[in-house]
């Protein structure tokens, strides 16, 4: 039985995405010379936070998820980021594929508040793979499983996820509200003339300013 064996080569953005994609470059290694014909490739992409060290300033920004840095030994946990997956096409030996990681800004998603967090430094990710390859058998093809066991850590720049934002989103950010707030905000907005939600919300936090 063939073992396939993966690494991560590293990560970008995809300058040419609709919507936010980070792509890692996966490499795969083949233990014998049969061909591999293709690869239906999954892969679990989780943050391990305890592998790096934090500022002052990223402890504050993190309270919301891991609340005060004493308890940290206790609430810090590695946790789900995405699920991705991509087909490989057919190789001998090795080969490099392209895996999506499809992103958003939206700060109620856990992921999201740990990456806005961050300074600088580097994001702890792990990749869990799993799959199925198919190889040549006796009777044609052989399928058979990726094994649990197979996974591989990357430590990615946090640069690299704040040159994503400022593609899609520059100079500005994404806030989820709900319906009737949003209802009230559009109100407030009208009431004042004022040409858009980040107007009402500047004019607002003002005039809470002027009361303190």
């Amino acid at each position: 039985m063939t073992e396939l064996g993966f690494t991560v080569e590293g990560i970008a953005p995809e300058p040419y995405a609709a919507t936010p994609v980070l792509m890692a470059r996966i490499g795969i290694s083949a233990d014998g010379p049969e061909p591999i014909h293709a690869v239906a490739l999954r892969a679990q992409v989780r943050i391990d936070p305890l592998r790096r060290s934090y500022t002052d300033d990223e402890g504050a920004g993190l309270v919301d998820l891991f609340g005060r840095r004493e308890r940290w030994s206790t609430s810090q946990h590695t946790f789900l980021w995405q699920h991705t997956s991509t087909v490989v096409p057919g190789f001998t030996g090795d080969t490099v594929v392209e895996l999506p990681l499809v992103c958003t800004y939206d700060f109620e998603v856990k992921a999201a508040k740990y990456l806005l967090a961050l300074d600088a430094g580097t994001v702890p990710l792990q990749f869990l793979f799993s799959g199925t390859v198919f190889t040549q058998g006796a009777a044609g093809f052989s399928v058979q499983q990726v094994p649990w066991d197979r996974d591989a850590d990357f430590d990615m720049p946090v640069a690299v996820w704040r040159d994503l934002v400022r593609l899609h989103y520059p100079a500005a950010g994404w806030l989820r509200l709900t319906r009737d707030t949003l209802d009230a905000l559009a109100t407030f907005r009208s009431a004042r003339g004022l040409l858009g939600f980040d107007d009402a919300i500047t004019e607002l936090l003002c005039e809470a300013r002027e009361l303190r």
